[in-house]
């Protein structure tokens, strides 16, 4: 397994700064949050931090925009602006040289069956035309499962399947978010999936917790070929780096 992490447990230190962590540890890759400074707005066309990844022996993957996006939003306004930054995203992708982008798959607003089906073909249709744009660049689109819960879109494995299939996106698949769903195992059979986040949590909440404590069913791990560590804290990724390599050294 080729094993990462978000640097998100490093928001606000300086990219070089995060890049030397990464190294230094042993990890080989990460993941950019496209958030706060890393935004693209803040990035894009800077090449003094954006050749910086360049620099580096790390596989890059990026975490698109995700505060107040929606792809799947029912009001087109938002969905348009939603698929705008992630576009965005996409650019910045391009220049950091990522492997690709994950995207949330969006939500309703509303507890009702009608909605959750329309807010579905909207996400189709924006990942429709996120493939699209991806389509001359070398970061690919990926779409994560979400955790259980009726608002989210993306937790049911058929969701995403449908999805990869009619739009051609790749898939990410958080391990924490698959341990809040049933039928576990059916989230690694869906096809293009791209890599994996990992965390922890009690089976119920989302609470993106150290690996090891929480109910993550470690034997997932065989499912996984380019894992991202995705914490908000570094002495927690480490732990969990400790833990996944301990659990697969003892099970060879």
């Amino acid at each position: 397994m080729k094993l990462g992490f978000s640097l998100l447990s490093l928001f606000m230190k300086d990219v070089n700064e995060m890049l030397d962590i990464a190294v230094e540890n042993g990890f080989d890759s990460v993941e950019l949050l496209a958030e706060g400074p890393y935004r693209p707005d803040e990035m894009l066309g800077n090449k003094e931090i954006t050749e910086v990844f360049h620099s580096y022996d790390l596989d890059i993957y990026m975490h698109a925009v995700n505060v107040d996006i929606n792809l799947a939003s029912l009001n087109p306004g938002i969905r348009k602006e939603s698929v705008k930054q992630t576009k965005d995203c996409l650019d910045l992708a391009e220049e950091i040289g990522a492997i690709g982008i994950t995207a949330h798959p969006g939500k309703i607003g509303r507890p009702e069956k009608y909605l959750r089906d329309m807010a579905l073909e909207f996400l189709t249709e924006s990942t429709h035309e996120l493939v699209a744009y991806a389509e001359d660049k070398e970061a690919k689109i990926s779409i994560e499962n979400m955790p259980e819960r009726f608002s989210y879109l993306g937790n049911r494995a058929y969701e995403l399947e449908n999805l990869t299939n009619e739009t051609g996106c790749n898939i990410t698949i958080d391990l924490g978010h698959v341990n809040t769903c049933e039928d576990q195992e059916s989230f690694f059979k869906i096809p293009n999936i791209l890599y994996n986040h990992i965390n922890d949590n009690d089976g119920i909440k989302d609470k993106h917790q150290a690996v090891g404590d929480g109910t993550l069913d470690l034997n997932l791990l065989k499912y996984v070929k380019n894992g991202i560590i995705e914490l908000n804290n570094f002495d927690n990724v480490m732990k969990s780096k400790k833990a996944i390599e301990d659990f697969l050294s003892e099970n060879k």
